[in-house]
């Protein structure tokens, strides 16, 4: 039988506490690395077992745990074929291609690598290393932006973080926990900020099912290595990918504020965007997956657009967050409609519907009239083509 303690208080009425409920809230692992989790593929080491020398034998496990560990590690291919496409010019939009897709399991990897980290450092130090490499892929890339003077890239790539967040990913989740789960209604708690909910508590079934994910695979200065390694690797990609963003806008199409609003942030998180799905199915909605969606919207609106601002101010750059009326809009209507789906403290496969809708409507209207930026800079090409044809004209006519 649970346990329970009844201290929390809910609308004047006291109520008790489940041990499963704080196993929820008080897991030492947070929601960002359980999410990542699910994603690993466990390695067998029975073939580098066999190595005699010990230092190619580490080298080795490293390697397996760090490159293959993970199940989307295919996509690592893309990352050599960036820099030849780049460096042979084959072709912008394919350079921009291959450097999204590139930096999809870099992400992935990279909470991975924190996550060994913290297993040396303690908690305190492995979620400062959570906090400010979770949203690695859009501080660099908006670092990168901002040294490229594009502001308007880092400003709705922030944007399209946060809506992505709070509307697909969570529309994503209930939907698919709520369908998976019809027979069992999938509750959660409401803006519970208690110290108590956060303290360490899991029991032993519970440790003896995540022991393996428990413990450290690598050592600590290996994992600080291939940090530093990988960051280096996604800071390559990511200034790829600001330097052909417009070059695949123009061949495919698609304006730089939909590109920006819409595919970095989905292929910049689907690692993690992909196992809060995974859990929710699991009925692990409470604790993975709106940890994940909400945290990450969190971290990107308290964190890294306030560091960028900052970077921006220290580089000579004039960033502000005046965001013109349909992008605020958005954002009103995502934090209203994820109030509301919210409050009551339970799940429904028809709420991830209508933040999926939300999310499809702001995505159709960014594809079809794309933002006031885009048709200020399609007026100012435009202009510049009339003015060059006037020229060619007035040098054509005596």
């Amino acid at each position: 039988m649970a346990s329970t303690e009844p201290w929390l208080l809910e609308n004047g009425n006291l109520r008790c506490l489940t041990m499963e409920m704080k196993q929820g809230h008080g897991h030492s692992r947070t929601a960002h690395n359980r999410s990542s989790s699910s994603l690993r593929r466990k390695s067998d080491l029975t073939l580098v077992s066999k190595v005699r020398k010990v230092f190619l034998r580490k080298f080795l496990v490293n390697l397996q745990e760090v490159l293959l560990g993970s199940k989307l590690s295919i996509l690592f291919l893309a990352i050599p074929f960036a820099v030849a496409a780049e460096c042979t010019k084959f072709g912008r939009p394919w350079v921009f291609a291959l450097s999204l897709l590139g930096l999809t399991p870099l992400a992935e990897r990279v909470s991975f690598l924190t996550k060994q980290i913290a297993f040396y450092t303690g908690p305190t130090v492995g979620g400062l290393l959570n906090a400010t490499c979770g949203n690695a892929t859009e501080l660099i890339i908006s670092i990168f932006a901002l040294i490229r003077q594009e502001v308007d890239v880092v400003k709705y790539s922030l944007l399209g973080s946060i809506l992505s967040n709070l509307l697909l990913v969570l529309g994503t989740s209930l939907f698919c926990g709520g369908i998976a789960n019809l027979r069992n209604e999938q509750k959660f708690d409401r803006l519970c900020s208690h110290r108590e909910l956060f303290e360490a508590s899991v029991d032993e079934e519970e440790d003896s099912r995540v022991v393996s994910d428990e413990s450290a695979v690598i050592g600590f200065w290996s994992a600080f290595v291939w940090l530093v390694l990988m960051t280096g690797v996604m800071a390559l990609l990511s200034e790829y990918v600001v330097g052909t963003i417009e070059a695949a806008s123009d061949s495919w199409g698609l304006s730089v504020g939909f590109i920006s609003v819409i595919l970095l942030p989905i292929v910049g998180n689907a690692a993690e965007h992909a196992g809060a799905v995974i859990f929710a199915f699991k009925n692990k909605l409470q604790d993975i997956s709106l940890g994940v969606a909400l945290g990450s919207a969190t971290q990107i609106a308290t964190f890294v657009i306030p560091l960028s601002i900052i970077v921006a101010w220290i580089i000579g750059i004039n960033m502000n967050l005046d965001f013109n009326l349909f992008e605020t809009s958005c954002l009103a209507l995502s934090i209203i409609v994820t109030t509301f789906a919210l409050q009551d403290g339970t799940s429904h496969y028809l709420k991830g519907v209508v933040l999926l809708l939300c999310y499809l409507v702001i995505g159709a209207g960014l594809f079809i009239f794309g933002t006031p930026n885009d048709h200020a800079d399609s007026e100012t090409k435009i202009s510049y083509h009339l003015s060059s044809n006037e020229k060619i004209l007035k040098d054509l006519v005596p």
